[in-house]
């Protein structure tokens, strides 16, 4: 086993921040129903030194082992950034510990990073929170909706 595939067992031994969020600030959605892979991210923030800080990050991931662990390593990560920190990093820099992806796996980080953009974008246009912009759908029964509003379908290569 290498040791890319031994810091994903550890990682969904125990991930991190997993689950909906319910009083999120901003909800990113990312993803493609039609070859299943799908990721949501949940942000909320707070005011820290007269910055707008990621205070907690939350994700819901339909999508492989290697999605799984690089969003829960990425909510971690995402703490104490501002958005415009957030918005710099890539889908390399939010796998964190897990280091760079096997090329196979790339697609896992894009999703991540996908869905904290879309997240980002969401909280810029909007200073309702998430909840009172009828996005409190899970994950699962949105697979199945039509796009509507400000949700992003993008698709992700093979």
């Amino acid at each position: 086993m290498s040791d890319f595939e031994e810091k994903v067992r550890e990682t969904l031994a125990n991930p991190q921040n997993q689950g909906e969020m319910q009083d999120a600030d901003s909800v990113g959605t990312v993803g493609s129903p039609d070859c299943g892979d799908m990721l949501r991210m949940w942000l909320k923030f707070t005011e820290k030194d007269g910055k707008k800080v990621i205070d907690r990050a939350s994700f819901q991931s339909f999508g492989c082992q290697t999605a799984i662990a690089v969003a829960s390593m990425a909510t971690e990560m995402l703490k104490g950034k501002t958005a415009e920190e957030a918005a710099e990093l890539n889908a390399q820099e939010l796998s964190g510990d897990l280091g760079a992806l096997p090329p196979m796996k790339i697609h896992c980080g894009q999703l991540v990073e996908g869905a904290l953009k879309n997240a980002l974008d969401q909280d810029a246009e909007s200073s309702q929170p998430a909840s009172n912009q009828g996005t409190s759908q899970t994950l699962a029964s949105s697979m199945h909706q039509k796009p509507k509003g400000t949700l992003r379908i993008v698709p992700l290569e093979d």
